[in-house]
């Protein structure tokens, strides 16, 4: 069985080796959601990560979102669809 590992960049790595998990996969794949930031080169960094995330993991769907500029938080919108459709969230920044 493939694991999945969280990466958490702003926690301190003591706490990171303390999560738990707390959700199980569903038998019928990930609903994988991605939000690009709109920088340069993160929708190619992106789709690496939904091609290698497809290649370990059952995936059922995924949802790609784009905040509008990468300086402004995503809108409510996009963090609600994400929200609904998605079972595990990838964002990504790159230049």
């Amino acid at each position: 069985m493939a694991k999945i590992q969280l990466v958490v960049p702003d926690a301190p790595i003591e706490e990171v080796a303390q999560l738990k998990a707390s959700r199980t996969l569903r038998a019928d794949g990930i609903r994988l959601g991605i939000l690009d930031n709109s920088k340069g080169n993160a929708d190619h960094l992106l789709n690496m990560i939904i091609e290698g995330v497809k290649k370990d993991f059952k995936v059922s769907s995924v949802v790609m979102t784009r905040k509008p500029a990468s300086s402004r938080p995503a809108t409510e919108e996009v963090l609600d669809q994400l929200a609904r459709e998605a079972d595990l969230v990838v964002s990504a920044m790159a230049d």
